[in-house]
């Protein structure tokens, strides 16, 4: 079993909670179907937001889904780089994983689906 870093982004409309934990939810549970992973195997999450985003903390979300309220989750901010995607909330899934590097799915939502093109699955919601 290797440990495994898994990328993923998605951006919002509007800086409010609902949408916040609404997105972050989304996000994560496509990440977990897609590399078909278990909380137990999650080693932690670190989770980055834009500085457009204050209304909630996104940890918030992942705390309440199922099994997860015992994985170790940071929140930061994103270092604001000019012209940068606006109102994106950040990824990265450290994981115990049989799967290669290869067969890592990193997902990429909305309009957070132009980061990184070459690695993402991408899905447009």
């Amino acid at each position: 079993m290797s440990v495994r870093g898994i990328r993923g982004a998605i951006t919002v409309d509007r800086n409010e909670e609902k949408d916040i934990l609404d997105a972050t939810s989304e996000m994560l549970e496509a990440i977990v179907a897609d590399n078909r992973i278990d909380p137990e195997d999650i080693c932690s999450v670190l989770i980055t937001v834009t500085t457009d985003l204050d209304a909630a903390f996104p940890a918030r979300a992942i705390r309440g889904l199922q099994g997860w309220d015992l994985v170790p989750l940071m929140c930061a901010v994103e270092v604001p780089v000019k012209g940068s995607l606006e109102r994106c909330i950040r990824l990265m899934v450290t994981v115990n994983t049989e799967l290669s590097q290869k067969e890592i799915k990193h997902v990429y939502l909305r309009g957070a689906s132009v980061l990184r093109p070459d690695l993402s699955v991408s899905k447009n919601a």
